[in-house]
């Protein structure tokens, strides 16, 4: 940035290291949130600092992609005609244009998400979940850029839906019960006829793994650790499974098991398996899933970049996928993590998910 967009525009000296300065404090956004409260991923500044940060850095990341390209363009002309030079005029559009997308971009990530309605068939579904509605919340990071305002909205979005059951597939927050204690508290209010399901996200476990499973728990939900609901409507049963998140091992906890998760399950009974992080969907899918939730990437934000993020992620990024009999659905999340709070192409999304039987 300094060096190919700033030094070579034709301003004074000053100004150029005034510009350079505003970059770098700008640039490292992620130590202010570390110095702000002991963790990159919790920044504690007000909310429109956060928001700024997220613009700002995000302005830096996408200038950055737009100045190689111009360097690479530039290299083409130099070839061609030695000499050649991009006039300041260009460098001012890109960075106007990286400017205007990032806070498109920003927008994006911090509002309160629309619905997406899919439908999943499932071979043996009893005929009493036909029409079944499932509402999966995941990956809130309910935090200073998502505080307890955003998380009203979401729930009363959510209620209004009523949906036969609520699973949250992990990532609540960002920051420690002390610090996110009000801005949680909306999510007591959440209400389905069959009650709400969740399971840890990695994130739990940065900030205080029981503390926050037992907070979550004494506001009315139930967890899921490698355990298992049944869900009854007449003679037909529905299960629903749960997994801790794949970092559990490295704080001291119990990593996830699917096996441990479905055993005792009823015979016969479709699983709808409950998975944070996507995967470990390959080895789930032979245990007899029929359907795998799962969230972490975040629809990896921004298109072109997802590709990136699916490689880290056993190939699974956003939507549907079919993995040998077992069906999984990557959702985009619900908000995303406020270190990188930046949308283009992959929206946000309140996931309702009616259940039918396969032909």
């Amino acid at each position: 940035m300094i060096a190919r967009f700033i030094w070579p525009l034709s301003i004074p000296t000053p100004m150029k290291i005034v510009l350079a300065i505003a970059v770098l404090v700008a640039s490292q956004y992620h130590l202010w949130s570390r110095l702000s409260s002991g963790s990159v991923f919790s920044p504690e500044f007000p909310f429109a600092i956060v928001v700024l940060f997220n613009w700002a850095f995000g302005t830096i990341a996408l200038l950055a992609v737009l100045l190689l390209a111009l360097d690479l363009g530039t290299l083409v002309v130099w070839l061609v005609r030695r000499g050649a030079s991009p006039p300041d005029g260009v460098r001012y559009a890109i960075a106007a244009g990286a400017a205007v997308l990032a806070a498109i971009a920003v927008s994006q990530a911090v509002r309160v998400p629309p619905v997406k309605e899919i439908e999943v068939r499932i071979a043996g579904l009893p005929a009493q979940f036909d029409g079944y509605t499932m509402l999966q919340l995941t990956d809130l990071h309910i935090s200073r850029l998502f505080p307890e305002r955003w998380t009203r909205a979401v729930v009363d979005k959510s209620n209004a839906l009523a949906p036969d059951l609520i699973v949250v597939t992990g990532d609540f927050i960002d920051g420690s019960v002390e610090r996110r204690r009000a801005d949680v508290e909306p999510l007591r209010d959440l209400r389905a006829s069959d009650g709400v399901l969740f399971i840890p996200g990695n994130h739990e476990y940065f900030f205080g793994y029981r503390e926050w499973m037992r907070h979550l728990s004494a506001m009315g939900m139930r967890a899921l650790e490698n355990d298992h609901a049944v869900i009854a409507r007449g003679q037909g049963r529905l299960v629903i499974a749960g997994v801790t998140d794949l970092t559990a091992p490295g704080t001291g906890h119990s990593g996830p098991n699917v096996a441990a998760s479905i055993a005792g399950a009823p015979a016969g009974a479709p699983i709808i398996l409950l998975d944070h992080q996507p995967k470990n969907a390959r080895a789930a899918a032979p245990l007899g899933i029929a359907l795998q939730l799962s969230g972490h990437t975040h629809g990896g934000m921004i298109r072109g970049l997802d590709r990136i993020v699916a490689r880290a992620n056993g190939g699974f990024v956003s939507g549907r996928y079919q993995v040998g009999d077992m069906q999984l659905y990557v959702n985009n999340g619900t908000a995303l993590w406020p270190g990188f709070a930046l949308r283009l192409g992959r929206p946000s999304e309140l996931t309702r998910i009616t259940l039918r039987p396969a032909a």
